[in-house]
């Protein structure tokens, strides 16, 4: 049996001839060549002609979807969440109590369940008005009732339209069983109006590869705790050879409800903001005017940065310009500047 690998072949065949005239055998020598298999040629990344505003990933058409952006709650019964590892950027922050709740900003995909969604606070309708975003709450703060009630942003909230576009799981008890589906937030903007037509680029940077990002200090495990309990403190660990950070909470993995995937985060950036506390319930009231200081977790790398409010967009800054991040999911937390970043914020190399 012959196998086929690029080698020449040489193959004697007997011919045998016959004359008339005297009984003679020649010998003839054919040679057959088999052409060399030519190497497998290496095939080149293509490069895509658009990518997605919020993320930097590469993308076969422009992405004009509107960004979406859901208040998800993050109470230990709220977990695991759905809808939560398609999101291009997270915000984690303090509602009140110690307790933090999500913003999970939707706009390269949008995915067919999304939940529990919770209440909103004013300055989560200020961060969503500063991205241009589809806000969707359930429930509101009275601060947030008024931004809301005077179209600060467009939105749709549970409290109108609890059992029409919000739907309640019987898996789970109020107030941590309301979901929206991806066909009802496009239901909710069309019932009010709303463009879902993207209008605001943020001013976000990338790396062409994550190569770019391995500059710094050497760091795979972060952790951060809000209160004193474990039920919110959080950990980030670097895989080194997928180049993402999973997130635990609580000791468990964050996953998606959904798929049963795992986060799987590019940029870990806590941005450090003046928090205040204004009533006896502990709502807080968070300066997110003032810029600051930041930590950016990347590439299995930790820089000190800065983070700036750019054109109502809470930006990672490095030497004055958009922090350049690496393509992926973003994770951003907020920290009070009491205790502040060094003292909420642990990291192992």
């Amino acid at each position: 049996m012959f196998k086929k690998r690029g080698f020449i072949f040489a193959i004697s065949i007997l011919l045998l001839v016959a004359c008339s005239d005297k009984e003679e055998m020649t010998e003839d020598i054919i040679e057959i060549v088999e052409e060399p298999v030519a190497a497998e040629e290496e095939i080149e990344e293509k490069e895509l002609p658009y990518i997605a505003p919020f993320t930097g990933v590469g993308s076969e058409v422009e992405l004009k979807q509107r960004a979406v952006l859901v208040t998800m709650n993050n109470h230990p019964l709220a977990r695991p969440q759905s809808g939560i590892a398609q999101a291009d950027i997270v915000y984690e922050m303090l509602a009140e109590g110690n307790v933090t709740r999500f913003l999970a900003l939707y706009q390269s995909e949008i995915p067919d369940m999304i939940g529990p969604v919770r209440s909103a606070r004013d300055y989560f309708v200020t961060i969503a008005q500063g991205l241009d975003a589809f806000y969707i709450a359930h429930g509101y703060s009275p601060d947030a009732q008024k931004m809301l009630n005077a179209r600060v942003v467009d939105n749709i909230n549970g409290m109108q339209y609890d059992g029409i576009l919000f739907k309640r799981s019987k898996e789970r008890k109020a107030p941590h069983n309301s979901y929206i589906t991806k066909d009802n937030i496009v239901a909710g903007a069309d019932k009010i109006g709303a463009s879902m037509e993207l209008h605001k680029i943020p001013k976000l940077s990338f790396y062409d590869s994550e190569e770019g990002a391995k500059l710094g200090n050497p760091v795979s495990s972060i952790s951060i705790r809000y209160g004193n309990g474990a039920s919110f403190e959080n950990q980030y660990t670097y895989l080194q050879e997928e180049g993402i950070y999973e997130r635990t909470s609580a000791g468990d993995l964050t996953t998606d409800k959904e798929t049963k995937e795992p986060v799987k985060i590019s940029n870990v950036i806590f941005m450090e903001i003046r928090h205040k506390t204004i009533d006896n319930a502990g709502r807080q009231a968070l300066a997110l005017n003032d810029g600051g200081r930041a930590y950016l977790f990347q590439a299995g790398i930790m820089k000190e940065i800065e983070w700036e409010n750019v054109d109502g967009i809470l930006v990672p800054m490095e030497n004055g310009v958009p922090a350049k991040l690496v393509k992926g999911m973003s994770w951003i937390s907020f920290v009070p500047t009491n205790p502040g970043l060094e003292n909420m914020v642990n990291f192992l190399p």
